[in-house]
């Protein structure tokens, strides 16, 4: 029997009302047409690309892998650093597992796997902010010292600020050597390729402009690219093609910037400059939600202050909220841990922002992904729904399932590689994959 090989392409802001569209494409028509179908995959909370993508590789909610959140929040600081190293995930990954069991392996612009435990890997690690001339620094000692060699010399370009600037794609870099890979090393048996730039389209646009389906096509086309270097220097035959996505997005016209609010109440205070002088409770930016920390979580009467005035701002109607959760509460229900108190929520979609000395409410405005007129980062049954469709010699032709979860992701690969993750909370999708 022939080794079973994997091709994972991961399309970021990947949403559910995609796939009308992408049946009418060349090579997703043909996976779903050919294949086995997820409608509705849920991501986790927040609907945040890096725990999302952690939880994908882990078969793992957030309080399990350690990755609640984007970026390392800290109150009254923005920018701050991403999370983007492997050491900060406290769960093996899915990649990693394959590798020991024997299998080749490697990640493309993945997110949070810089120095994972694969044959060649090329992380997502470049700070999104950066527009300098040398983006080589950030891969050195976390990536493939062959593949930096071997690609970055001709490749690296596109990552510079220039290309950046004028071109707007994040996904250059990884069309480039992805196929290159499938050439030189020979096809791995599993590799995972990330694209970012459906997410970055609705961010700024929103969700259902013409430019997300534009993208669309671009990304079924870059599909189309990979699929042809491993009919060329693969086995396409034995292959498993799997798109996935992380999180959905939603359209957002208005900014809550709760901070206000704090002020107003006398739980926070701003210097003469508009800078965060001190804080009793502090909210973060997770998007379509909202962390609140609490100056000092072990005071009792704090935190009852801090509760009640948010469940009092939420029934007086004037923030638009719809939910508030505690620390507790998001723990049980969500599966979720990290820096924060409480949880806040809008009745209707709304983002938070990050900025402590903006008005209450602002409109939407492209820029941080957090305040833009497409967002994510909310609950998991809302607006931010993705999907999941598989085609090769493991997936059943015409199989569907109506709903399940991305930590169930993870087990049901692992299956058709005959082996098993430890400790994980997602399940294996055995009505995808072929008996016997």
């Amino acid at each position: 029997m022939s080794q079973p090989k994997l091709l994972v392409f991961m399309i970021d802001a990947l949403c559910e009302s995609d796939i009308t569209h992408m049946r009418t494409l060349k090579h997703f028509g043909w996976m779903l047409e050919n294949g086995a179908l997820v409608r509705e995959m849920l991501p986790v909370y927040p609907s945040f690309t890096y725990p999302c993508h952690v939880s994908i590789m882990t078969g793992c909610y957030p309080d399990k892998h350690g990755i609640p959140h984007n970026e390392q929040v800290k109150a009254g600081v923005h920018p701050v650093p991403w999370y983007t190293s492997r050491k900060l995930v406290k769960k093996k990954f899915f990649a990693e597992y394959a590798k020991e069991h024997g299998f080749s392996t490697c990640l493309v612009n993945w997110p949070v796997s810089a120095g994972a435990d694969v044959d060649i890997n090329l992380p997502m690690c470049m700070p999104m902010s950066y527009r300098g001339d040398d983006p080589r620094q950030f891969f050195e000692g976390v990536s493939s010292e062959d593949a930096l060699n071997r690609y970055f010399w001709k490749y690296g370009y596109l990552l510079c600020g220039c290309n950046k600037v004028l071109n707007g794609s994040l996904d250059d870099f990884t069309n480039a050597v992805s196929p290159d890979i499938i050439r030189d090393y020979g096809q791995p048996d599993v590799m995972f390729v990330k694209m970012c730039d459906l997410d970055t389209v609705r961010h700024k646009l929103g969700v259902d402009s013409d430019t997300a389906k534009l993208q669309l096509e671009k990304h079924d086309c870059e599909l189309g690219v990979l699929m042809e270097s491993i009919r060329r220097y693969g086995d396409f035959e034995h292959t498993n093609f799997v798109v996935m996505g992380d999180h959905g997005q939603t359209d957002v016209s208005q900014v809550l910037n709760f901070n206000r609010a704090f002020q107003n109440a006398g739980l926070q205070r701003l210097d003469e400059n508009g800078k965060l002088e001190s804080f009793d409770a502090y909210c973060h930016s997770t998007g379509a939600s909202g962390w609140i920390e609490l100056r000092d979580p072990n005071d009792a009467s704090l935190r009852e202050r801090v509760y009640r005035f948010l469940l009092d701002a939420k029934e007086s109607g004037k923030y638009g909220l719809g939910y508030v959760f505690t620390k507790e509460e998001a723990k049980a229900q969500f599966h979720l841990d990290g820096p924060f108190d409480f949880i806040i929520e809008g009745d209707q979609p709304l983002s938070f922002g990050y900025d402590p000395a903006a008005p209450l409410f602002t409109p939407t405005a492209p820029g941080d992904y957090k305040t833009a007129p497409g967002t994510h980062g909310g609950l998991p049954w809302r607006d931010h729904r993705t999907t999941f469709f598989a085609c090769g010699p493991a997936f059943e032709k015409g199989a569907v399932i109506d709903r399940a979860c991305i930590v169930d992701e993870a087990p049901t690969l692992a299956k058709i590689f005959g082996f098993k993750m430890e400790d994980i909370d997602g399940h294996c999708l055995d009505a995808l994959l072929k008996k016997g």
